[in-house]
Formats: C-alpha cells, sequence, structure tokens
C-alpha cells in the first residue's frame, strides 16, 4: 500500500495568498521564520512621556518656591525648600502664618519675649517662605542685636517651625564658627524641632556644616542627630559621632543605643559590632525594648541571618521579654523575605496565643511571604480574612500580592487586584505604579503603561528614583543599551540624584547588553558619588558572568564579598548556579546544592526553583529529582516553568508514566498547561516512535487555549518522517500553512530526511526544487540527509551525480534570488 503511494509525486501545499510574498530574512540554516516586529515599538514616547509628567511637578513644585532674591550657600538646596512648601501646605491643622501678625494673637505664646524679638518674629511671620532669605540678609544689623534663642522658640511655639528653620539655616551659614549666637541650646532647640518633625534630611545637611563635636549637648539633640543621619544614609557619621558621645559623654540611653543598633543594621556586615553594643548595653542594666528587638532582627533580615535572628529572639524570651507587635512584626518581615511561610503561620499562632492581635503590617508580612513562595491565591484568600476580622488591607497589601501575580505572567489578574484595590478606597501611591509599571515592562505591553502614566498624573503621583529605574530594567531586559543611557542622563537633568539601586539597575543592564566596559565606568562613577557596593552591586556583577557563563570569574567575586563581610544571599547564589549552568559546570551545581541541603545555605523556593533549573540545563536527572523534591518538601510552589522542565527531562530519559505525573501535577495545583507543556510532550512521543500519540497530544493542544506554533507542527511533522509515514508528514504541512503559519528550513529538511530514508529520491528532488520555488536556501544539512540516503540505499552512482547537481541547484537559487531583488528594486 505505501509502494503504491510513493509511485505519486506528493502535491506540496502552497503558502496562503497572503504570506506568498513573504521572503526570510534570518539565517535559515539555523533559525525559523519569526514574526515580524511590532510596526513601532513606542519606547520614545515612553520616555518622553515620563520627562513630561517629571518636568510638569518640578516645575509647578519649583514656581511655587522661586522668590525674588535668592542668594543662599548651597546647604539649603531647591529641594529642601521644596520639602518645607510641602509640609507648610500639608499640615494646614497648624497655626497659620498670620496669627502673630496681628497685635494680639500671639500674646499668651510669646508673653515671654522682649517686645523687639515680638515684632521681628512679626516681620518674620509676613514674609513668605521663598524670600526669607534676602529678608535675613537686609535685617542682618537687627539680627545680630537680637537672642536666637528667643526667636527660634517663639517662631516654633506659635506655629511657625519651617521658618525657625529658615533662620537657623541661615545663622549656620553665617556664624557657623560664632559660639556666642550658635550657642549650645540653639543647637539642642533645633535638634528637638527637626527630630519633632522628622526633617532628617535638612538636619544631616545643618549640622554637617555646624561643628557639633565643639559642644557639650545634652544626650537628647546627640540622640537626634544620630538618628537624622541615619535616617539619611550617612551611617560612618554616624559612627564617628557616636564614638565622640562614648568618649566624651554624655552617656548614652536606650533610645540613643536602639538608634546605633538601627545604623549597624542599615550599614550591613556589622553583626559583630550589634553583639557588641547589645553586651554593652546589659552591662548597664539596660532592658531591651521593642525598638531594640526590631533593629536586630531588621538588621537579620538584611544580611540574610535567619539562625541569628530566631536564636536572639528565643534568647530575649527565654530571659523574661514579653515581645510586642513590632517584634513580632519584625520576625514576620524576616520569614517573608525568605519566603519561609510555614514559619510565618508559626508566629501569627505564637501572636495569637500571646493575646497579640495582628494589624495590618503582621498581614502585609504573611501576603508576602505568601508570594515569596508561589502560593499566590493563598496570599489573596488572606484579604477576605483581614476584613472579616475587622483590619483593613493596606496599599501594601494588594501591591505585595499584585507584584506576586506579576512575576508569574498573571498580568490581567494583577491589573484586576489594581482596580479592585480602587473601588475599595485604596488610594494608589508611586509605588503603587511603579509595581504596575514594572509587570507592564515586563510583558511589553506599552500601551497599558502610558495609561498607567496618564493615571499617576490624575493622581498627581511624580515619578520617583523607582520609577526611573524601572525604566532603566525596562530597556536593559530588551538590550538597549543606548536607551538606557539615554534614561539615566534624563533622570539626571530632571534633578532626581540617582543613587545606589539606580547604579545596580544599569550594572544589570550592561551586564544584560554585553557592555562590560560600560559597567566598569558606571562601577567607579558609583564610587565617585560615595556609594560603597552592597550585596545587590556584587549580584548585578554575578548576573552578567552568569550570562557568559565564566564561573571562574565568579566564584572570584564570591570570595570578594566573604572578604569584605558581605553574606552572599539566595539571589547571589542563584546568580553562581546559573553561571554553572551555562558554563557546564555540573561539579559547582552540586556543591552549591549539597550546601543547600546540609542546612548551610536556607533553601528559599527562589534557590531551589533556580536549582532545578540548572540541573535541567546541564541534562542532570537525578540532580534535578532531587531539587525538586526537595521543592516540594519545603511548602513551596513548583511554577510552570518548573514542571516543563521536569517534563521535558523525562521525556528525554524516556520516563513516560513521570512526564504524565507532571502533566497531572500541573492540573491539580489549577495551572493550565502551556504551548511548552504540550510540545514536550509531543516531542516526548515523536522521539519514541509513538507518532500518533504524539498527533493526539497535537489535538488536544489545539483544542486547549493555547494556539501550536511552529515547533509543534514541526515536531508532530518529525514524528511522522520517522516512521515513514510521508502522506501524514505532508497533510500536518498542508494544515499547517493553512493555519497561516509559514514553515521553516527544519521543516523542510526533516520531509527530506524522511524520504531519504525511504529511497524515495524522485520525491526528494520534488521538495528541494519547491524549496527553492519558495525562496528557501537548502543548507548543508539538507544535502547531507540526501547523500545519506543514497548511501543507505548504496546508491553511489546517484549519490555522485546528486552531488554535482548541488551547484546546479544553488545557481538556480541565487538567480531566482537575483530576479527577486530587481523586481523590488523597481517596485521600490
Amino acid at each position: 500500500m505505501e509502494a503504491a503511494i510513493l509511485t505519486n509525486k506528493p502535491h506540496f501545499p502552497k503558502p496562503p495568498t497572503s504570506q506568498s510574498n513573504l521572503r526570510m530574512k534570518v539565517d535559515r540554516t539555523n533559525l525559523p521564520v519569526l514574526p515580524p516586529p511590532p510596526s513601532s515599538l513606542p519606547y520614545d514616547s515612553i520616555i518622553d512621556h515620563l520627562l513630561q509628567i517629571s518636568s510638569s511637578s518640578s516645575s509647578s513644585s519649583s514656581s511655587s518656591a522661586q522668590g525674588p532674591n535668592n542668594n543662599t550657600k548651597p546647604i539649603n538646596t531647591q529641594n529642601s525648600k521644596t520639602k518645607l512648601l510641602q509640609i507648610t501646605q500639608q499640615k494646614r491643622h497648624r497655626l497659620k502664618n498670620s496669627k502673630t501678625g496681628s497685635g494680639d494673637d500671639g500674646v499668651v505664646q510669646l508673653a515671654f519675649m522682649p517686645p523687639s524679638c515680638k515684632s521681628m518674629i512679626n516681620s518674620i511671620v509676613n514674609e513668605p517662605l521663598s524670600s526669607l532669605n534676602a529678608f535675613f540678609d537686609t535685617v542682618k544689623f537687627e539680627l545680630a542685636q537680637l537672642d536666637f534663642e528667643s526667636l527660634l522658640k517663639g517662631l516654633d511655639v506659635s506655629g511657625n517651625w519651617e521658618k525657625a528653620i529658615f533662620l537657623f539655616e541661615w545663622l549656620v551659614l553665617n556664624n557657623a564658627h560664632n559660639t556666642t549666637k550658635l550657642s549650645k541650646r540653639v543647637i539642642e532647640m533645633m535638634a528637638s524641632i527637626l527630630g519633632r518633625e522628622s526633617q532628617h534630611s535638612i538636619a544631616s545637611r545643618l549640622f554637617d556644616v555646624v561643628p557639633i563635636k565643639d559642644y557639650s549637648l545634652n544626650v537628647h539633640a546627640y540622640t537626634t542627630i544620630l538618628h537624622a543621619y541615619s535616617q539619611s544614609g550617612k551611617y560612618e557619621r554616624a559612627v564617628s559621632l557616636f564614638e565622640h558621645i562614648n568618649e566624651n559623654g554624655p552617656s548614652p540611653t536606650l533610645v540613643t543605643y536602639n538608634v546605633m543598633l538601627a545604623v549597624y543594621g542599615k550599614m550591613g556586615r556589622s553583626w559583630n559590632k550589634i553583639l557588641d553594643l547589645l553586651d554593652v548595653m546589659k552591662k548597664r542594666g539596660l532592658e531591651f525594648d521593642d525598638f531594640t528587638c526590631c533593629s536586630v532582627i531588621t538588621a537579620c533580615a538584611r544580611d540574610g541571618l535567619l539562625e541569628e535572628a530566631k536564636n536572639f529572639f528565643a534568647d530575649l524570651k527565654s530571659h523574661g521579654y514579653v515581645p510586642g507587635m513590632c517584634a513580632y512584626n519584625s520576625l514576620l518581615k524576616l520569614f517573608a523575605k525568605l519566603g519561609s511561610y510555614s514559619e510565618a503561620l508559626a508566629v501569627l499562632k505564637e501572636m495569637e496565643e500571646s493575646d497579640c492581635p495582628p494589624d495590618s503590617e503582621t498581614y502585609n508580612q504573611l501576603v508576602a511571604a505568601y508570594v515569596r513562595a508561589g502560593l499566590h491565591e493563598e496570599g489573596a484568600a488572606l484579604i477576605d480574612t483581614m476584613i472579616h476580622k475587622g483590619v483593613l488591607p493596606s496599599v501594601v497589601t494588594y501591591v505585595n500580592l499584585i507584584c506576586g501575580y506579576g512575576k508569574v505572567g498573571k498580568v490581567d489578574k494583577a491589573l484586576s487586584l489594581f482596580n479592585l484595590m480602587k473601588e475599595s478606597g485604596c488610594v494608589p501611591n508611586v509605588s503603587t505604579f511603579n509595581t504596575i509599571l514594572v509587570m507592564l515592562a515586563r510583558t511589553s505591553r506599552y500601551e497599558e503603561m502610558m495609561g498607567i502614566f496618564r493615571e499617576m498624573e490624575s493622581y498627581e503621583c511624580a515619578p520617583d528614583r523607582i520609577t526611573w529605574n524601572t525604566m532603566l530594567c525596562m530597556f536593559s531586559d530588551r538590550r538597549m543599551g543606548k536607551h538606557a543611557n539615554r534614561i539615566f542622563q534624563e533622570m539626571k537633568n530632571c534633578g532626581i540624584e540617582p543613587g545606589r539601586d539606580t547604579f545596580n539597575t544599569l550594572i544589570y543592564a550592561f551586564g544584560r547588553c554585553g557592555l562590560g566596559s560600560d559597567a566598569a565606568k558606571l562601577h567607579d562613577e558609583m564610587m565617585k558619588s560615595g556609594y560603597t557596593p552592597c550585596v545587590k552591586t556584587y549580584n548585578a556583577v554575578l548576573y552578567a558572568l552568569a550570562r557568559q557563563g565564566d564561573w571562574k570569574a565568579a566564584e572570584s567575586v564570591i570570595l570578594d564579598m566573604r572578604k569584605k563581610g558581605f553574606k552572599p544571599n539566595d539571589m547571589s547564589y542563584s546568580f553562581m548556579l546559573q553561571c554553572y549552568a551555562t558554563g557546564r559546570y555540573v561539579r559547582g551545581i552540586e556543591r552549591i546544592a549539597n550546601e543547600i541541603y546540609n542546612g548551610n545555605i536556607f533553601p528559599s523556593r527562589v534557590l531551589l526553583r533556580c536549582l532545578c533549573l540548572a540541573n535541567f540545563k546541564c541534562r542532570s536527572l537525578m540532580g534535578m529529582e532531587r531539587a525538586f523534591q526537595e521543592l516540594q518538601k519545603n511548602g513551596y510552589k513548583p511554577d510552570l516553568v518548573v514542571y516543563n522542565s521536569m517534563i521535558s527531562i523525562c521525556s528525554r530519559n524516556k520516563m513516560y508514566n513521570r512526564a504524565h505525573e507532571m502533566l497531572d501535577l500541573i492540573q491539580k495545583s489549577g495551572m493550565q498547561p502551556d504551548i511548552m507543556t504540550y510540545n514536550s510532550l509531543i516531542d516526548m512521543y515523536a522521539s519514541a516512535g509513538e507518532c500518533w500519540k504524539a498527533e493526539e497530544m497535537f489535538k488536544r493542544l489545539q483544542k486547549s487555549r493555547e494556539k501550536p506554533d511552529i515547533v509543534s507542527y514541526n515536531t508532530v511533522i518529525k514524528g511522522f518522517c520517522r516512521k515513514g509515514l510521508m502522506n501524514d508528514a505532508t497533510r500536518i504541512l498542508s494544515e499547517m500553512t493553512i493555519q497561516g503559519i509559514r514553515p521553516c528550513i527544519i521543516t523542510f529538511n526533516t520531509i527530506v530526511a524522511g524520504y531519504a530514508r525511504k529511497g524515495c529520491f524522485t520525491e526528494v528532488n520534488d521538495v528541494i526544487s519547491y524549496m527553492i520555488k519558495n525562496n528557501y536556501r537548502p543548507c548543508e544539512l539538507t544535502y547531507k540527509s540526501v547523500v545519506d540516503g543514497y548511501r543507505k540505499a548504496e546508491k553511489y552512482d546517484e549519490a555522485i551525480d546528486f552531488f554535482k547537481n548541488i551547484a546546479m541547484m544553488m545557481l538556480s537559487y541565487l538567480k531566482k534570488k537575483r530576479t527577486i531583488h530587481k523586481v523590488d528594486h523597481k517596485s521600490g
């Protein structure tokens, strides 16, 4: 029957008329024909829109802050004044400036003051903030005759603390070393005002100029300044001032020590210093409070010190400490960061048993723990639990879930949650919009990104540094180094100072683009800007090396991290695994795996997932099976990428039952198989010679919500060709073209090899002629399959003739190409 079929020449399907003029623009020897890119990607439009929002927000704030004569020196920058103006508008519950302007309104508050001071205060109050510095210059002589302490106190008690700050700044700029005017009492008073109003950035700038070590301030003032340095990221200055306090007095209080614990925690690599400080506190008889506990656990969370945090917390409780809400939430934050939702639930249970009802922050951390573990639906269910218990979900609650859905590609679900959040009365902030932008950028949904920018404008949310960093990430993901560089320059032009996170993002970007020299220059610029490398910086370098597979250089980076006191986190080890996998260094993967299984490295979901994929890339079945079991053992939910990799490696190793188990697990977990799942299963059957089962799986794919791609069709064709069922192979080819999918060189090579194995050389010549007619260039593999067919059929003379005819075939192809080129040139 088969012989009768093969006596007829095959009727190859013609491409659809809509694609008949398409010519492949790619290397046909390696790549299938890809669909053309979208006609226009609005990258420039996105940048222009971002610039428009940034410029409008900055111009509106600067226009309100500009005064007629502003000749101050650079300590109080325009940003500082803008912040003060915004605070003035926001705090409308405070006394208005006009209260001290009338004769009797300020009598009660200012009864302690001499008439000359009252008159000056009234004049200051009546001046707008934007022209205060110019006013101070005009009354410089009068101010020199007055008591500054009384002036500052009068402005503060009458509700004009912002103007008191302006006056203090003017005094600092003009009398920084005048101890008579810039007295101890004045500094202590301003430290109190700035601390009370949380003006940390302004305080840190001012006290950088004031020689505070020359004054013997009270402990409250010193503590306030330490806190300002801590909040402004000036950790070295905080440490230096704390050492000065210890040497010269006064004695630090519990609050002072707590502030320094927070400083060491933010600095990182300071666990030993934290332990030393705790010992000093114990020796002085100071009892640890919730802030002490929070600071220590937060420091552990930053450096990934899980066991240290648990031991510290247990030790505190064993000495009679009763944790409060803040302490429990800090511990939850640690577990959430690691995705250890089981331990997070244990903390929640302990809270309820200790009569410490969970608050919004508690649930936010639980949601984060679920999301980090891949249990998004369980995290979403917590919103109903919160509402049932009378705890309203906050913006953070929704953002955690939106971010989680975005990372697993469930963009529509995340956007629905975003809309639900707005309907529930939660007003999105700039952080919310940043999360949405990250998600849309990853999935190339540019039009929706433009809509989010417009919505940001309607909510009066000005883009911040994170927004700009998000755009950097988007262009780096697409290896668009020039666009990323433009974003960086425009960001600085808009007055947004790049932070350490910006530099880290750009190092990632240049690593993706293969611009190693630019990354090195950026690292130097980062150092010149005063930012020292952190774990994220090292991770950015590791990421670049992972893409190259340079595992030896990556190992030296890890050694340098440890040498400088940094502890590699789960992302560091994940990048190392990727590096080993790309370099095919299985021993390196096994070494990290053993560290994880022996408990030396915390088995986070991110790390175990990466371990699965690294073993898959190196085709290590045993390694992948063990990593997959560990992923489930730790309560983490594998995602579709992991399941598809398991199916693929099982099919390669002819473990068909295990592959079907994976398919069942996908469906039981509530996920739907995607195109990769079906293609792996089709390939499994096609490679095993079960071509009819491969087609059956192909039909299941057609009935699903996924659409078969060129790989699906090629795999089914491969299955029929291997069994010699060429009529069925050409039938699938016909279906493929009817569906509008243009065959690629792989399709035709598979069919040529199938006919050659059958010894049907007339049909082979027909296929090659058809290829040339439709502008497909036969490659070396095409001819090799034919020659192998002649050799197996022992038709050596025919093989030699065919080999001689290759030159004529290529000449025919090139003539056709030239003809098409001339036609295109004339029509153009």
